[in-house]
């Protein structure tokens, strides 16, 4: 990777702007412009403060400016990388493990809960299932690679899965096995703050930003066959939607 001062250019001490704002806008414009990818390594702050002939409190201050905004993130004993967030696109459906396979990432689960049961009051609301039917539920901690993206909520009507263990990965795989893909989703997204034990999972502190991503998928017969919300780190990921004109 060339060096940053060629990628962003030099610091102007005669500019209006103070000298940390300048290099926290010089790395907020290569890492919007891809000149600097997710999992880069940012040089050390001694090294950062001689290229650009700064102090480190200077580079400190810049740094800690884009760690704040979610660009940049600190690991404890590697250094400062780049953030590495992931795109999700509100027009597709899609699985979790189909969106990170396509993004080159390893989809990978951790199971917190499997259940059966019936419908709760909640889900009855959301979903239109008539009191007493039977769900399977599903909770678990999604990874892309090694890093913690999402926890995920699932309740599936219980005819639409041969057993519970059916799922074991993607739960997309089981419906569509099943013959009870969803064709169709409405989706809905609001912020959140997470909570303690939802940041602990997610690697992240009591009170972070969160995203909240609900959505109940149908049937090509419009019967609900999913239901599930999901808590996203807004720090990880970026929902997108392509937008175009009615004419």
């Amino acid at each position: 990777m060339p060096s940053l001062s060629a990628i962003i250019g030099r610091l102007n001490e005669e500019q209006n702007l103070p000298l940390y704002q300048q290099l926290q806008r010089g790395l907020r414009r290569a890492i919007e412009m891809k000149l600097l990818n997710p999992e880069d390594a940012l040089p050390p702050e001694r090294d950062l403060a001689e290229e650009f002939n700064v102090s480190r409190i200077t580079v400190r201050k810049a740094l800690d400016g884009l760690v704040s905004e979610g660009l940049l993130m600190r690991r404890q004993g590697s250094g400062t990388f780049v953030a590495s967030r992931v795109e999700k696109s509100f027009s597709k459906l899609s699985s979790f493990t189909e969106d990170m396979t396509s993004r080159g990432k390893t989809p990978r689960s951790v199971w917190l809960r499997k259940s059966q049961g019936v419908v709760s009051p909640e889900e009855a609301m959301s979903t239109g299932f008539a009191p007493g039917t039977p769900v399977y539920r599903f909770n678990r901690l999604r990874y892309a690679d090694d890093t913690p993206m999402a926890l995920e909520f699932c309740t599936v009507p219980a005819f639409a899965l041969p057993s519970l263990e059916a799922v074991q990965s993607s739960l997309y795989d089981a419906l569509e096995k099943a013959g009870n893909r969803p064709r169709r989703a409405l989706q809905r997204l609001r912020a959140v703050l997470l909570t303690a034990p939802q940041t602990e999972l997610l690697h992240g502190k009591e009170g972070d930003a969160g995203l909240l991503v609900e959505r109940r998928g149908f049937l090509q017969d419009g019967r609900t066959v999913e239901f599930s919300q999901s808590y996203y780190c807004g720090d990880t990921y970026d929902f997108v939607a392509e937008l175009t004109t009615s004419e």
